[in-house]
């Protein structure tokens, strides 16, 4: 007979798929602003404003390291000093995705000028100020930022589920 630990690798459990996001935050002339890039060609919220960095957690990888690993291959910014914000599960109700759990990083001291090294992904990187975010910011990463701008994000919160 077999058991559940030899169907695979998922061992026939659901998925909860891990990502890192990084908002990097600076000082502007009217307050605190966070830099967006422009979604394009990704599949996924395309034309919406999110975190200038995120991407999955890699295999035997921290969400730590995917932090400072997305930033370095999508903005060029290293030595990153992140500040870990929020843990997020999140589902998109209905619709059969894997669940997510986001983990939501802010930096205000990094090494390098922030860039686009992926031009077919990114349409546009851009500083905004946290009380005027261009529209539309993908609606999770809304949340947080709202938190942060409010200044007070929950540890863990949870995003799409029937009960939110």
């Amino acid at each position: 007979m077999t058991g559940d630990h030899e169907r695979g690798p998922h061992h026939g459990r659901f998925v909860v798929v891990p990502a890192a996001y990084v908002f990097l935050l600076r000082e502007g002339d009217t307050g605190a602003e966070v830099l967006l890039q422009l979604r394009q060609n990704t599949g996924y919220m395309d034309d919406y404003w999110a975190a200038a960095a995120a991407g999955h957690v890699e295999r035997g990888e921290t969400a730590y390291a995917a932090a400072q690993r997305e930033a370095a291959e999508e903005i060029g910014v290293s030595e990153i000093d992140l500040e870990f914000v929020t843990a997020m599960h999140r589902t998109r109700g209905a619709e059969p995705i894997d669940e997510r759990i986001d983990f939501f990083f802010t930096a205000t001291r990094w090494r390098g000028e922030p860039q686009v090294l992926e031009p077919t992904k990114c349409a546009d990187l851009r500083w905004f100020p946290l009380e005027g975010l261009p529209e539309p910011v993908v609606p999770h990463e809304l949340v947080v930022l709202d938190g942060i701008r409010s200044g007070w994000v929950p540890a863990y919160s949870s995003f799409g589920f029937a009960q939110d």
